[in-house]
This record gives C-alpha cells, sequence and structure tokens, in this order.
C-alpha cells in the first residue's frame, strides 16, 4: 500500500476522529452524571456559530472572538441547567429528556427569529484555509490545529479527572451517582460542572465546525449531535473513554469510506459507515469500552 496514501489517511482520520471525539466527550460527560441524552447539545454548538456570526465585524482579534463563542456555549449549556433541567430533575429521566428536546427546539427558534432562518457566512482567518506541504503531503492548517487543540483538551480534561477534587467528583459521579452523594458529593456542583465542561466542548466542536463549513445556520447542531450519539454508543455509553474511543472509531470509518468508496457510491458513504456501526454493535452491543453503568447492565 502507498505510504503517502497511509499517513493521509491517518492525518484525516485523526483530525475528524478528534472533532468527533470532542463532540462525543461533550455528550458523554452529561450522560455519566444524569444518565441524560442532552438533546439540546447540538444547539451549544449552534450558539457558538452564531456568536462568532454576530462578532464578526468587530475589531477584535479572531482568538478574542473564538474564545466569546466558547463561553457563551459553556454558558448557555449552564443556564440550561439551571433554568430548564434542574427543576425536573427529581422526576424522571423521561421528563429530562422531553425537557431536553424542548430547550433544543426553543432555542433553534430563538435563532430563527432573533437572526434568521437562512444560512449566515462566518469569516475565519485566513489560516484555517491554508495548507502546508509536509514531507511530500498537502496537509490542511485547520486539520492540524483540530488535532492539536483537540489533544490539548483531552490531555487537560484528563488532568482534571484526575488531579482535583472536582474531577475526582465528576467521576465518581459518573460511575456512581447515588453513592457520590451519599458520601458527600454535592449533586448541584457537580452537575453544574459537568454542563459547563459539556459547554465549552461544544464551543470548540463549533468554531472548528463553522470553520469547515464557513456558515452558521440554527440547524447546524443537527449533524454534530448524529454524529455524538453515535460515537457514544459505539465506544460505550456512561464512560467518558469509551466516547473519545467511538469518536476516533467513527471519525476512521467516515474518513475510509470517502478515501476506498468507488466515485459512484460515495453519496452513500452515510450508509455504508452506519451499516457498519450496526455490525459492530451487533458484536458488542455493551461498546468498546463499556463504562460500569454498561457492565453492570449487561
Amino acid at each position: 500500500m502507498d505510504p503517502d496514501f497511509v499517513a493521509q489517511f491517518v492525518l484525516n482520520a485523526l483530525s475528524l476522529g478528534s472533532l468527533y471525539a470532542l463532540m462525543a466527550l461533550g455528550m458523554a460527560i452529561v450522560f455519566g452524571v444524569l444518565r441524560l441524552v442532552n438533546l439540546a447539545y447540538g444547539e451549544l454548538i449552534m450558539v457558538a456559530g452564531y456568536t462568532l456570526f454576530v462578532l464578526n465585524d468587530s475589531p477584535l482579534p479572531w482568538l478574542v472572538l473564538a474564545v466569546a463563542a466558547v463561553l457563551a456555549a459553556a454558558l448557555a449549556s449552564v443556564l440550561t441547567e439551571r433554568i430548564a433541567f434542574r427543576p425536573v430533575r427529581v422526576n424522571s429521566l423521561n421528563a429530562m429528556l422531553v425537557t431536553s428536546f424542548a430547550v433544543s427546539t426553543l432555542l433553534q427558534n430563538a435563532a430563527l427569529l432573533l437572526v434568521s432562518p437562512r444560512t449566515r457566512a462566518v469569516s475565519v482567518p485566513g489560516l484555517l484555509t491554508q495548507s502546508l506541504e509536509i514531507a511530500g503531503l498537502r496537509v490542511s492548517v485547520a486539520n492540524l490545529m483540530t488535532v492539536g487543540v483537540s489533544l490539548g483538551l483531552l490531555f487537560g480534561l484528563n488532568l482534571l479527572l484526575r488531579r482535583t477534587t472536582l474531577g475526582i467528583a465528576l467521576r465518581a459521579a459518573a460511575d456512581d451517582f447515588p453513592m457520590a452523594r451519599m458520601l458527600g458529593v454535592r449533586a448541584d456542583r457537580v452537575i453544574a460542572a459537568a454542563f459547563a465542561i459539556s459547554g465549552v466542548l461544544a464551543g470548540v466542536v463549533g468554531l472548528f465546525w463553522v470553520a469547515r463549513v464557513g456558515s452558521v445556520i440554527p440547524t447546524i447542531g443537527a449533524g454534530p449531535l448524529l454524529i455524538a450519539l453515535i460515537a457514544t454508543v459505539i465506544g460505550g455509553m456512561g464512560g467518558l473513554a469509551g466516547a473519545i474511543a467511538g469518536g476516533y472509531v467513527l471519525g476512521a470509518l467516515t474518513v475510509g469510506m470517502q478515501l476506498l468508496l468507488p466515485s459512484g457510491l460515495i453519496d452513500y458513504r452515510d450508509a455504508f459507515t452506519f451499516g457498519i456501526v450496526i455490525l459492530v454493535l451487533l458484536v458488542r452491543p455493551q461498546g468498546l469500552i463499556p463504562g460500569r453503568q454498561s457492565a453492570r447492565v449487561g
């Protein structure tokens, strides 16, 4: 096999897989604590995208705009937890699931009314549209930045979860939330922290997602939401490591289908990818790296 082809495949798979891993991790953190599939997660990406659009003509440097977009997504995530989810948390998972759907619809319609239902262009730095030649390969700067930022975030989050009191509380809550509460873990603090981290990850995903497409629309979060769900299921529901693994596996499958399928079948790439995902789940329904909750259920 051509070494250049393999190198290009690995780089593209790492870039896309890193983005998918961040999406899945943002959803898995909330699911690990509350057992909630947050259907409003995609709208946090939309919030980041529209923040960039609103600040598009600002004289501020793009890096400052990027930080503002991430903070806006994190703030939106924390507010939805405090205003929408906390009052219904004591009822049932079904109530929270319906609430997440309502929040998603509300945020989408707010974007439709306050901004526009049409696609809006978002300018990105010229650096993100450039390519470099490394060892004879044309490498997108955006792909390199995606890999670097994603790995940096994953490393930082790993340190947070393993070296801080909050991180240990989050891990304990993800493994067994009722027991963690009995041992003195403050539920509101842990849940708010989980939503804040989920919002930060969604904001970073929003930056790179908008940079890839160059525009934002009220339904921009639908694709990332579906990807996060699939990657989390592949990796294993309830486990953060599984979400990361699922993201990279799904990214590799997507890139592999893009490179290996004949041109006449490229339009059916998603169908082939989902078919492979179904086969994986038939063989290992608990996911690649099941969390403790999944292992107990299985």
